[in-house]
């Protein structure tokens, strides 16, 4: 159902929203390149400030036919299920659109099924896209104590994995919102990550975790450096 919902969904951001991506030739080749020459899992790590962040993200790395013929690039997510999985159809719309729904706060038994699901697509060859704060950060800005251990976990049960990080933020974006505003135009930076930690259990998945994110924090500075 790809070549239905895909161009779609693009087509939704740039036209009806008129939402724009900097450079965006630029980061769709360097993503193909990255797909092309991966040795192991790809995980793609990033900041979150809207509820459709994942679809801006996705659609800033790739184009429509380019996803077609290369479905598995297209990344995996877990959004909240309260948000988008409330109903029966709605629970089969998002598997379509490749969507795990999360209840955060669920069970820890829940939560982790649904992580191993995550996990298991990845070590297939599909691309995945998790925020590791968790949700959306209420300052606006990214938040290191709010790094979830659970990436790290991911992280660490995925030999080779490599941890694409992205920081995407809208020119009016100053703060978390439902959406971004109408015709905004979006810039997007992209660090290639290898994280690892000597640390066991909880610790590693921690250490792992606070890399990525730290990561994510380095790139939102850089980002209002490039602004002044």
């Amino acid at each position: 159902m790809a070549p239905l919902w895909v161009p779609v969904v693009a087509a939704m951001l740039r036209v009806v929203l008129g939402y724009r991506i900097d450079g965006r030739a630029a980061l769709r080749h360097r993503y193909a390149d990255l797909w092309r020459t991966r040795s192991g899992p790809l995980l793609i790590c990033a900041n979150h400030l809207t509820m459709i962040d994942s679809a801006l993200i996705a659609w800033a790395l790739g184009s429509p036919w380019w996803y077609v013929r290369h479905f598995a690039a297209v990344p995996w997510n877990v959004p909240e299920r309260q948000h988008f999985a409330a109903s029966v159809w709605a629970r089969v719309l998002v598997y379509v659109m490749k969507c795990l729904p999360l209840t955060r706060g669920g069970s820890r038994a829940t939560v982790a099924a649904t992580l191993q699901r995550f996990t298991h697509v990845l070590a297939e060859g599909d691309a995945g896209l998790i925020f590791p704060e968790g949700g959306r950060g209420r300052s606006g800005r990214v938040d290191v104590d709010a790094a979830a251990y659970g990436v790290g976990r991911i992280v660490r049960s995925l030999p080779g994995c490599q941890v694409l990080c992205v920081y995407l933020r809208g020119e009016r974006q100053a703060t978390y919102g439902d959406m971004p505003h109408r015709g905004d135009r979006f810039r997007v930076h992209l660090e290639l990550l290898h994280p690892t930690s000597s640390a066991t259990g909880v610790r590693g998945d921690r250490d792992v975790a606070l890399q990525i994110v730290r990561q994510l924090a380095a790139m939102e500075q850089q980002h209002f450096d490039d602004r002044q």
